[in-house]
């Protein structure tokens, strides 16, 4: 039995990846901080446990350190190891702005949670990993906002920016203890994070914008990640997996 924490897993890009493991054999910790209601929660863990009944929820807030170290500790104690971590969780700006009017609280509240809460999740996790002589694969979630600039939402591209860094640090530093680690970069894929500006999206495929033209589906993401957590690329580290209809390719 395989064993992946997956964070953010109740909605959009997360909820694929964590059925898509459990359909393929995993059972899956789902870790949310739950910011919906608990009526969804229990309709989508009654659909994950249907596929994997082994399978988990622990509500997570990765910004916590006493979350962070709870969810560790309790897949360890009953599960007694972790094969994968998918670092998944993430968030927009409540309000898009214009850098030259983002707030320090809109910065801090990004940074915490989709770069330094990840960070130290990865951190708790990989040492439970080499404590424990388990663990496969670490693949965290970033988005092509790594590298493209928007202006209006800066403070997400950073905290992107930063976490690509992370996967290269850790790919680095845990090499030689066989546990690999991977940066899945999605593209502009349809989820209620991005349902607000999919008229926008919408308009620029339709123009050209990327050589698929379509928008991505959270099954699109999903399929790579378990890709990566089933080893299929088991003598590769700090690589990094484009899901962007070919956004990332350079064209005149």
């Amino acid at each position: 039995m395989k064993i992946a924490i997956v964070t953010g897993a109740e909605r959009g890009i997360g909820r694929s990846i964590a059925l898509t493991l459990a359909q393929n054999g995993f059972t899956v910790v789902a870790a949310s901080v739950s910011a919906g209601d608990a009526e969804h929660v229990c309709a989508f863990m009654d659909e994950l446990r249907a596929i994997s009944p082994e399978s988990v929820y622990i509500k997570t807030d990765i910004s916590s350190d006493a979350d962070r170290k709870n969810l560790v500790e309790s897949v360890v104690s009953k599960f007694g190891k972790i094969d994968v971590l998918v670092n998944n969780a993430g968030v927009a700006p409540t309000v898009r702005n214009d850098i030259l009017q983002m707030s320090e609280e809109s910065m801090d509240r990004l940074l915490n949670i989709n770069l330094k809460g990840t960070f130290f999740l990865t951190q708790r996790v990989a040492n439970a990993m080499i404590d424990g002589g388990f663990g496969s694969a670490i693949i965290n979630i970033t988005s092509m906002s790594v590298y493209t600039s928007s202006t209006s939402r800066g403070e997400y591209c950073i905290s992107k920016a930063g976490l690509a860094m992370v996967t290269t640090l850790f790919a680095d530093r845990l090499a030689s203890t066989n546990i690999r680690v991977y940066e899945v970069r999605p593209g502009i894929i349809e989820t209620p994070m991005t349902a607000g500006v999919k008229g926008k999206y919408d308009a620029l495929i339709e123009g050209g914008l990327l050589p698929i033209s379509r928008m991505g589906q959270p099954e699109d993401v999903a399929r790579a990640v378990l890709m990566l957590a089933s080893g299929y690329l088991a003598y590769s580290t700090g690589e990094v997996i484009n899901v962007d209809g070919g956004f990332h390719i350079q064209r005149l």
